[in-house]
């Protein structure tokens, strides 16, 4: 099966759920966040985790991870900026059954922190 890499960036809360369930999925969304929004590329999730939620929060994060590309289609990518401000809007009613697609584990692969 083809996966796709997508990234996140995330804040501790968020990592110590995602690290409670074994690195294999991602908390729901709170009532007031009606989509799950993985990224596209990691320079993106880079920037907002560096420039987002360092400020906000002192430390952020940037996960990885894979998801079956033929499930990933009924999801249009979103441009929300410059050119790789590309990310995917998942409602998040269906973010459990998001969360079945991916392909192994959940992985860790930056880290920042307030200087």
């Amino acid at each position: 099966m083809p996966t796709t890499l997508l990234y996140r960036p995330v804040n501790q809360q968020e990592l110590d759920l995602v690290a409670a369930t074994n690195w294999r999925s991602f908390p729901p969304r709170l009532p007031e966040q009606p989509f799950f929004y993985p990224v596209l590329n990691e320079e993106y999730a880079a920037q907002i985790s560096r420039d987002w939620n360092v400020p906000y929060y002192g430390a952020g994060y940037v996960v990885r991870f894979a998801v079956d590309t033929a499930y990933l289609g009924q999801f249009a990518v979103q441009n929300v900026g410059d050119a790789l401000h590309n990310e995917l809007w998942v409602p998040a009613e269906q973010l459990a059954e998001f969360n079945q697609h991916i392909d192994g584990l959940i992985e860790v692969i930056a880290e920042f922190r307030r200087s």
